[in-house]
């Protein structure tokens, strides 16, 4: 094969050929001299493929399941089953949201403008919380011994898209309370100057606008559960990003209406018999509710085909 040598300043064209194949072309940009104008096929690599280890593969939610409404006391069953099998660690879960619950009662009756700040903080910390008994939870499913390294790990694992989820509840959280306090200070012509005249104001009331005020609680409620009844045990679960997450827990509520009404009815009672304990129900109740929810992600989500945390 000939080689030539010449002072030229190259240039390139990408060309399209009629097979839909790009092609490269080298052409000289100096004297005529005769250089190889053979065509250079340019492969354009999806960014997401395995040529790039470092990028995020595009992700779609994973195949949903349906679920009688029956299966609620299946899903409660387990979770008692998960909790006496690693009673300890699953009530120093409960013992923390215990003290949180307390650390936000005092701060809004010391200082009631820091409800906002207190309520977020709960908001955050309760659903982050229960990623660790998510994690016992998958140890007992594996046939392995759980220990709170296994909650820690977990936590270290899905820590960033944990992290940007909890950013979503305490934003919302805050944007509720902040909303409330809006409305009644300006639509209540009641003096409301701590949470013993708030109380009053709702045994007392015959206003319309605290009846609005519930059924708009109420439909931020259900949102909420809506976008976090299966996300929390996702992201511990498998390294997925939060929008995936987000999206499955969508479609997980709306193929089984009924039932995860039933569930979140549930949920209610449960955290209803807490507060009318003094909070001290939630020493046993936080980590049933939370054994049980893996197992509500697990009858729901096929997640099968996603990937796992590398160590």
């Amino acid at each position: 094969m000939r080689q030539y040598e010449a002072e030229v300043t190259p240039r390139f064209t990408l060309s399209m050929e009629p097979d839909g194949k790009s092609r490269l072309v080298l052409v000289n940009a100096g004297t005529p001299v005769p250089v190889s104008t053979r065509p250079i096929s340019l492969r354009l690599t999806d960014p997401m493929s395995a040529d790039y280890p470092n990028s995020t593969p595009v992700q779609d939610p994973p195949p949903v399941h349906i679920a009688r409404p029956t299966r609620v006391f299946a899903w409660l069953k387990m979770g008692w089953q998960d909790m006496h099998a690693a009673m300890g660690i699953s009530l120093l879960h409960g013992l923390v949201v215990v003290l949180l619950s307390y650390a936000v009662i005092a701060t809004t009756l010391l200082r009631w403008e820091l409800v906002i700040i207190a309520a977020s903080c709960f908001v955050f910390v309760g659903p982050f919380l229960a990623t660790g008994l998510y994690a016992i939870s998958r140890t007992l499913e594996n046939q392995e011994r759980p220990s709170l390294s296994d909650a820690i790990k977990a936590w270290r694992h899905a820590s960033r898209c944990l992290f940007r989820f909890g950013l979503l509840l305490v934003f919302i959280g805050a944007w509720w309370v902040g909303l409330s306090m809006v409305l009644f200070y300006f639509f209540v012509n009641v003096s409301i100057a701590d949470p013993v005249d708030f109380l009053r104001y709702v045994l007392t009331q015959q206003d319309d606008l605290f009846a609005l005020w519930t059924i708009a609680g109420g439909l931020y409620a259900a949102v909420t559960f809506a976008i976090t009844v299966v996300t929390m045990p996702l992201l511990t679960d498998r390294d997925v990003n939060s929008w995936v997450a987000v999206q499955t827990s969508i479609r997980a509520v709306s193929e089984n209406p009924v039932t995860m009404v039933a569930w979140a009815m549930v949920i209610l009672v449960l955290t209803g018999i807490s507060f009318i304990t003094g909070m001290l129900g939630f020493l046993f109740l936080y980590p049933l509710m939370g054994h049980a929810s893996w197992h509500v992600y697990r009858e729901l989500v096929d997640a099968s085909e996603l990937p796992t945390y590398t160590a």
